[in-house]
Formats: structure tokens, sequence, C-alpha cells
């Protein structure tokens, strides 16, 4: 058996993804967005986590994924990890490894966690342990030059797209996850970087001898899911497209499908048409990590228009769409969790009864001073 729980804290992202056979644990980005003024039903994100993993006596998650380092992805993790490049940031959950875009790595002008996390990213990188980079090892070059490095001493950091990530495996995990993006094409006979942007992933579960599949979209907009589609079809990887969960993209845009909203629906492009329509497999579930979708046209996702076709489809499929912030009760949400086992994924009822909206005080320095597994 495998778990998901994705977390209602408005329009940003976190997913742990725990009960491994082999006891290892994951976390998919972290924005802890909870500001506790009057109304705000988001959970606190520090309460919640720690929660979880206290009942598993952990002091450390085995892999920290980053996404991209957009606030909404971040905000609030240097007060909850343990972070080796400087003291200050020391206390919280350790990690044992941190998966990162290359983007993250070079990128100027980063402030706050965004800023913290470049520079926990470069100190592993530099260090050569602790962390995966995901893109060509050729794409930081000139940083690792200038850092007296080479990409060969580095090349075991690094993982790219159209292969699987080490960490994992069937055989001990249970589990392999296959990277989309970021992925480097040939154009000219010159190296192009594409979707430098963010991560996405395809995750595979085996359980009892059925497999279930799980897409991470991050924040992707439709031109950059067409490239996906491209590339994977033309490497015959199609079956690396395939979903039972979908980690819905940019907390339900409009830009994820297509460059038009639509005045009653958006029309994604043929590319994502193909990967949700004709990659999704039967009872799907797509998760909309969002705020609570407005029946208003909004500048802003969520965008109904968007969550109207994402309705469509999980509705051909005898599906759910389903939304963070509404689930179970937009009044009062609590986290979705996804049980993955032999009959693959379905919706259960929530396992952090001790910790819902109403939560206002964070665990400080969560993780610190415990025992237990590691």
């Amino acid at each position: 058996m495998a778990r998901l729980t994705c977390f209602p804290i408005g329009n940003a992202d976190c997913t742990l993804i725990d009960q491994l056979p082999s006891g290892k644990t994951i976390i998919f980005d972290y924005g802890n967005m909870r500001t506790g003024e009057d109304g705000d039903t988001r959970i606190d994100l520090a309460a919640a986590l720690d929660h979880l993993l206290k009942e598993q006596k952990r002091s450390r998650v085995d892999v920290l994924a980053f996404t991209h380092i957009d606030s909404d992805h971040v905000k609030g993790s240097h007060e909850f990890f343990h972070f080796e490049h400087a003291e200050k940031y020391s206390g919280g959950y350790e990690v044992k490894e941190l998966w990162v875009p290359a983007a993250a790595i070079v990128e100027i002008g980063a402030t706050d966690d965004s800023r913290i996390i470049r520079e926990e990213a470069r100190h592993r990188l530099r260090e050569g342990k602790g962390i995966k980079v995901f893109s060509k090892p050729e794409a930081l070059k000139d940083w690792l030059e200038e850092n007296n490095l080479t990409t060969d001493e580095r090349r075991s950091c690094f993982v790219d797209a159209g292969t699987y990530v080490p960490t994992f495996n069937l055989q001990e995990d249970g589990l392999e996850v296959f990277v989309h993006s970021p992925f480097a094409d040939l154009e000219n006979g010159k190296v192009i970087e594409r979707n430098a942007e963010a991560i996405v992933v395809q995750m595979m579960f085996v359980v009892d001898g059925t497999d279930t599949k799980v897409l991470f979209g991050a924040d992707s907009k439709h031109a950059m899911l067409s490239d996906i589609v491209h590339v994977t079809r033309a490497h015959g990887n199609d079956e690396r497209l395939e979903w039972d969960v979908f980690h819905l993209p940019h907390h339900c845009s409009y830009t994820a499908l297509g460059p038009e909203k639509g005045d009653l629906e958006t029309a994604p492009v043929p590319n994502v048409a193909w990967l949700l329509e004709e990659q999704c497999r039967e009872k799907p579930i797509l998760v909309s990590p969002s705020n609570p979708i407005s029946f208003e046209d909004t500048v802003q996702p969520p965008h109904y228009q968007a969550a109207r076709y994402y309705k469509s489809v999980a509705s051909s499929r005898s599906g759910k769409f389903v939304v963070t912030m509404e689930h179970p009760d937009q009044n009062l949400p609590k986290p979705l969790v996804i049980l993955i086992d032999g009959t693959r994924a379905r919706i259960t009822g929530t396992t952090v009864s001790a910790v819902t909206g109403t939560v206002s005080q964070s665990a400080p320095r969560a993780g610190q001073n415990q025992g237990g597994a590691r």
C-alpha cells in the first residue's frame, strides 16, 4: 500500500507520499500559506505534516522535492526542515535527499524561502551528496566551472528526463519515478534546455501486482505539456503518460489546457487533449490543488472554465474531480487522502483528524529533538 496526502493550503502545493514498503517518505513541494486571519480556512501545513510524521516517529524525510521555487511551493520551508548550509536553518526535519530543477541552482534575484532553497541546493551540489538536480549537467556547466567542479565530478547528482530517478525502485519501494521535465533537446546540433522551470514526473506504484500511475503536473502550461507529449511519444513511451491520478497543473488554470480561457469551458490543445482523454485510465482522480472553484470569471486561478473540462474528463471514465480547498467541506477543508493498493487509487477519510483548518499555531522548528525512524 502507498498513501498520498494532499493538503488544503489554497493556491499552493504540498503532497506527502508515504506508507511505501521500504518505509521511505517523500514530500512534493511545501507552501504553508495560512495567515491565521479570520476566515482563513487553509490548513496549518506545518502542524499537519508534523502530526503525520510524528505518528510514524520520524525525524527525517527521505526526499524533499521542489518542482520549482515559486513562493506557493516553498513558503515556510526553512521553518520546518533542517537545511545544512547555515546553522540558523537547522533544527527541523532532516532531508536525506533534496530534488530541484536546474533552474533553481542558477536563479538570480531569489528572495526569502526561494533564496534559502537555492543556497541549500548549491551547497549540496558543491558537496556532491544529498541532492538530485533535474536536467542535464551541461545546463549548469558555467556554474560548476565557477565553483571549480566539472560535469563528470557531479554527474551522479543529475537526473535527466526520459530516465528513472535511481532513489526508488519497484523491488524495494514498490515505486519508480519517471522524469518528464525539465528536458534537453537537440536543435541544429545544439543542446537546447526545455521546460527549465519545473519538475514533472510520473510515479508508478505497484501493489499486489497492480500498477497505479500518478502524474504531477507542477505549474505546467499547455505549451510545456505539449512538448512533453511530443517528446515522450517520439520515444515510444506512451505508457509513461498514462495516469490514474493527475495532480493538476497550476491550481486549475486554463493556461495548462490552451491559450484561450473560453466562455464556458476551456478547449485543450490537441496534445493536452490526448494526455487527458486518451491516457486517462478508468475511475481516475483529478486533484485541483487550489482555492474553491468560483462560478464567476476570474483573472487568477482556479478558472471554472478549466474545471468544467476536467470534470468532463473525470465523468467520462467514472472518476472524480476534487478541489483541495473544497474537500470534504469548503467551510472546513481537510487533507485529501488517496490510498493506493491492489484496487489502484481511492479516496479515503482523512487521517489527520487532530489537525484541521482551525489550527492557528505551527509546531515550532518541527521535527526538533525527535527520536524514532530516520
